[in-house]
């Protein structure tokens, strides 16, 4: 498949011309759409991510800052969520509100967060990469918390695609919204462009002098040289990405809350696989141990019915996921 640009152009005497240039570039990650330039096609498919200005209003913004806010007080209380707290903040004095949650899981029962699973100008930049049935498969608010020194507010440099049991991996895509001013003082993303075309890595928990929080897995073996890009963001600015971009996060050095809001979706005709035998089995054991410590499944389950626990379909059709 060729990525083809049309142009129209008046001549002397006032007639537009159509004229088609085709540009002999494969693409493997993006589907034709007339949502995305040619130039943010291609910088996709070479880089991995693409990072679309102001998407979110500060209106919706300040909502889903609201609802957090409103959990945290245990206001609501929504079925299914899942509340985390960082390692360092458990031993900390505090016993309630947004200084000892640093990220909420799983809020697909919380009708005012999971909006943002469904905003409109969302799902049209992820169609250009799903098609058009598309499932929400993860959403979360990260809280990321003051760093109190012992670094446990980073986050290791990872593949998303570690934690899911559905494939294709170029019909999956995060959408990963700041919900404030960003950068490399509070934490901002940092991505390894181009590595969306590797596969999927071990990953394991780093040792870590202050700690690790729960899941945080990471690549072990990366050499510090790679080349790496730190995303500093806007409110409402939006990052897409694909799974297998490795990707991470730094501590945050300021005395605030770096906030953002993020959903996994994946086009509704992915499939499950089989994870025995692969690096996914050790994950299935820690997500099996942690649904069941929570409360939020009983029983015999697998890693697969934990994500078609997940799932909502947010657009078209429920056809395999």
């Amino acid at each position: 498949m060729f990525l083809i640009v049309k142009l129209w152009l008046e001549n002397t005497a006032g007639i537009c011309k159509l004229f088609v240039i085709s540009r002999n570039y494969t693409t493997r990650y993006t589907l034709d759409n007339d949502v995305l330039t040619l130039e943010q096609r291609k910088f996709y498919e070479d880089n991995g991510f693409l990072v679309i200005k102001n998407l979110v209003s500060a209106a919706d913004i300040q909502r889903f800052r609201a609802e957090f806010e409103r959990i945290c007080r245990k206001e609501v209380q929504p079925p299914g969520i899942m509340i985390m707290r960082d390692v360092d903040i458990v031993k900390s004095k505090d016993t309630a509100g947004e200084k000892v949650i640093s990220k909420i899981q799983d809020f697909q029962e919380d009708e005012e967060l999971f909006r943002y699973c469904t905003l409109p100008h969302i799902l049209k930049y992820v169609e250009c990469f799903t098609g058009p049935n598309i499932m929400a498969m993860h959403a979360m608010l990260i809280n990321k918390p003051p760093d109190t020194g012992k670094k446990t507010s980073r986050h290791p440099l990872h593949q998303d695609l570690h934690y899911f049991p559905f494939r294709p991996s170029n019909s999956i895509v995060a959408a990963w919204t700041a919900m404030e001013h960003i950068d490399r003082s509070n934490g901002c993303l940092v991505v390894l462009p181009g590595t969306h075309r590797r596969s999927l890595e071990p990953h394991s928990y780093p040792q870590w002098e202050g700690g690790v929080n729960i899941m945080f897995h990471g690549i072990q073996d990366l050499k510090r040289d790679s080349p790496r890009l730190h995303l500093v963001m806007e409110e409402g600015d939006t990052v897409f990405f694909h799974p297998l971009l490795i990707h991470g996060s730094g501590r945050n050095r300021t005395q605030g809350f770096r906030k953002a809001i993020s959903c996994h979706f994946a086009s509704a005709n992915c499939h499950y696989i089989d994870v025995k035998g692969t690096q996914h089995e050790d994950i299935e054991k820690e997500m099996k141990q942690v649904a069941k410590r929570k409360g939020v499944v009983a029983g015999d389950f697998s890693m697969k019915d934990i994500w078609k626990f997940r799932a909502r379909l947010v657009k078209g059709e429920r056809i395999s996921l």
